[in-house]
């Protein structure tokens, strides 16, 4: 048989053509027969621990702080310091009420226990898989976790929950999961995300785990980013009463008698109450008076002045509400006066430390704060994870290759805040060290003030949201002034504070950076430089260092508690040296008052007090609240509020992902693909010898 040279290479061309149209089946089908594969051989969990085991094991009955005959009745009355006209806590237009919606009206995949550093429990979901690597995470949904209209929660929505919230939340998502690549649907109750191949972010799983989860029939009809109070459709143990839903002023949420999850381990012992309503004050000194009178029943107090000195009251002193200090573990973090970097006069980072000299701590906390706190010396106060002493073995082997971008002072001195010593030669001792540090960095007094190279006068403002605030930043101000420095307090409504603060557009704020026993991911939103470009980022510094985004690479890499220990300590040493705020104080336990118509289980949590855990006290609380219904509330007419805020929760807030499927093993080749393109190449030699050989005829 003879064959034309033209037909042979449309027999080449064809056998091309059906090469390549079934490789990508093939590629595919083998991608998505490694990914299942791989999966098979990776174990179906109850829990993820960020290091070593979870506290809690697969057969849990509730966590050990919450009781389990916890009665479920009543009602508790709360206050909130400012305003809303949002629902939606995962974006950055609008004010939510913080910390009201989530986990009891928006659900996650999985929560967190308040007795262990970092474990995520599953919530939706009813187990997770993990590989070794942590190049991905799977999570199983319960086949019973229903939406409140009673639909059942599915793949669809978990997908459609991340890429939204990826494109139209908070920006503080796209650097929490930057290493996340996608968001696969598995199966209708199975979803997979997939890291980035090159990424080492050890602790991603789990936060994957911190997901919220969106109804996707409800929201793909709305506009996720819009500021609105129109009630969602959610899976949480309570839902919103839209009788009790007045903008800016209260939010009542109720018991959803069919909410699906009531009987899990990680709510067992918890969301208790009936009934729960939160109204809105303009400040902390309105709402004490408002608590005193028994306008509300539960009060996390902190203001040392307040905690001191106005809480001698009937109600008090009757045995009708309870005063305590509950004693904690947390890592409080970082608080202070805090330098906004992007301002020219706080570049230099000698400026810096001469200012935060001008604080005398030991004055303010002996004069104004009763002696109540301690000063922070750390990112991470109050915990292991803080530097201390001088840097030696892992924590050394991690600063080592930085050493010439980095203070020499990081590897030969411990760094400690200034302190007076409580005197005023100390003060005057501090005041000149900071005269000279100025000098050295070019400004000089002149007339009284202080000066640049150009004659511009230091001059700037110091922001607050709360007038308790005054009476603590007035001293440092007056301390300022004996240095030449023109520096101003102005305070603000917390509506017109958060536009400000989200933009950058400030002087110098207070600030508290709160810290967890598994600090991760949000350190890139606290120090990175991507974190100070982006508007709404916590980055209110505006810290932008190669070595401090190496840093918070290896905490977030760390594989094991020691190496994160390390990394942190590392990091918080670098940060300290930048001198980008001036330090404040924390306190190891939570200053609590409560009427008693509420109890406590017995057994307080680790890190920190949990409300969900509270109860109606039944043997009281009629008598209580007729009590509180007798007394007659006047609001004041002077405002003032606290001087310090309270510590923050951890995560506790774009491009889109598109599912896509299971993805190939490392090679990227499956074996499908590979004998197709055998069997093509061979057919291609074939004729190709075919035809050589009737050449040679």
């Amino acid at each position: 048989m003879t064959i034309s040279r033209r037909r042979l290479w449309m027999l080449v061309l064809a056998t091309i053509v059906l090469t390549m149209a079934l490789a990508p089946g093939a590629v595919s089908h083998a991608q998505g027969a490694t990914g299942a594969a791989e999966a098979e051989e990776v174990p179906w969990v109850h829990a993820l621990a960020m290091h070593g085991e979870p506290k809690y094991g697969p057969d849990f009955a509730n966590y050990e702080y919450a009781d389990p005959n916890a009665p479920k009745t009543g009602d508790i009355r709360l206050a909130s310091i400012g305003t809303f006209d949002s629902l939606n806590p995962y974006i950055l237009e609008g004010n939510s009420p913080g910390g009201v919606l989530e986990e009891r009206f928006y659900e996650y995949l999985a929560v967190s226990a308040r007795d262990e550093p970092f474990t995520e429990y599953g919530l939706l979901a009813e187990a997770m898989q993990m590989p070794e690597d942590r190049k991905w995470v799977a999570f199983r949904l319960r086949q019973e976790a229903r939406w409140s209209d009673g639909s059942p929660v599915t793949a669809d929505d978990v997908v459609f929950s991340f890429n939204t919230i990826m494109e139209k939340g908070h920006p503080f998502y796209k650097d929490y999961w930057a290493d996340v690549k996608e968001a696969v649907k598995v199966d209708e109750r199975t979803v997979r995300f997939n890291f980035e191949p090159e990424t080492i972010n050890r602790e991603l799983p789990l936060i994957m785990g911190q997901l919220p989860v969106f109804q996707k029939a409800w929201w793909e009809s709305r506009q996720f980013d819009a500021v609105s109070l129109e009630i969602p459709v959610s899976s949480g143990p309570y839902k919103i009463d839209p009788a009790g839903l007045r903008e800016g002023s209260s939010i009542v949420l109720v018991r959803d008698p069919n909410y699906w999850g009531a009987s899990l381990p990680v709510n067992v012992g918890r969301h208790n109450f009936d009934r729960m309503q939160w109204d809105f004050y303009r400040d902390s000194a309105v709402a004490l008076e408002a608590f005193k009178a028994g306008e509300y029943d539960w009060r996390y107090e902190n203001s040392s002045k307040q905690w001191a000195t106005a809480y001698d009251f009937p109600a008090l002193r009757e045995g009708k509400v309870v005063k305590e200090e509950i004693p904690n573990e947390s890592d409080n973090g970082m608080q202070g006066w805090v330098f906004n970097t992007r301002r020219d006069f706080f570049k230099d980072k000698r400026v810096r430390e001469a200012l935060a000299l001008a604080f005398d701590f030991e004055f303010a906390n002996k004069n104004l704060m009763y002696d109540m706190y301690t000063r922070c010396n750390s990112y991470f106060s109050n915990s292991e994870l803080g530097a201390s002493g001088l840097p030696e073995a892992a924590e050394l082997e991690i600063l080592e290759p930085h050493r010439d971008k980095l203070p020499p002072e990081v590897f030969t001195t411990e760094w400690q805040p200034p302190s007076t010593g409580g005197t005023e030669e100390g003060l005057r001792a501090n005041l000149a060290k900071a005269v000279q540090l100025l000098e050295d960095a070019g400004w000089t007094v002149q007339d009284g003030k202080l000066v640049d190279q150009a004659g511009k006068p230091m001059e700037f403002e110091i922001l607050l949201s709360d007038t308790g605030w005054e009476r603590l930043t007035g001293p440092y101000i007056d301390n300022l002034k004996k240095l030449g420095v023109e520096a101003t307090m102005r305070t603000v409504d917390q509506a017109q504070y958060e536009e400000r603060v989200e933009q950058f557009d400030f002087d110098m704020i207070v600030h508290l950076w709160g810290q967890s026993e598994s600090p991760g991911n949000e350190q890139r939103n606290y120090w990175s430089c991507n974190s100070a470009e982006t508007k709404g980022s916590a980055n209110y510094a505006g810290i932008c260092d190669p070595v401090v985004d190496a840093l918070i690479d290896r905490v977030i890499a760390a594989r094991s508690r020691e190496d994160l220990v390390a990394a942190t300590r590392a990091l918080d040493r670098v940060l300290l040296w930048g001198f980008y705020l001036v330090p404040h104080w924390y306190i190891d336990y939570d200053r609590v008052a409560y009427w008693k118509v509420l109890a406590r289980p017995e057994i307080s949590p680790k890190y920190g007090v949990d409300l969900t855990t509270w109860f109606a006290n039944t043997a009281e609380a009629a008598a209580i609240r007729a009590a509180q219904e007798a007394i007659e509330f006047v609001e004041p007419t002077e405002e003032g509020a606290p001087e310090e805020v309270a510590p923050a929760e951890e995560i506790t807030p774009t491009g889109v992902v598109t599912p896509t499927e299971v993805p190939a093993g490392p090679s990227g080749l499956g074996t499908g693909t590979i004998v197709l393109l055998a069997i093509g190449l061979l057919v291609l030699v074939g004729l190709a010898a075919y035809f050589l050989r009737g050449q040679q005829k």
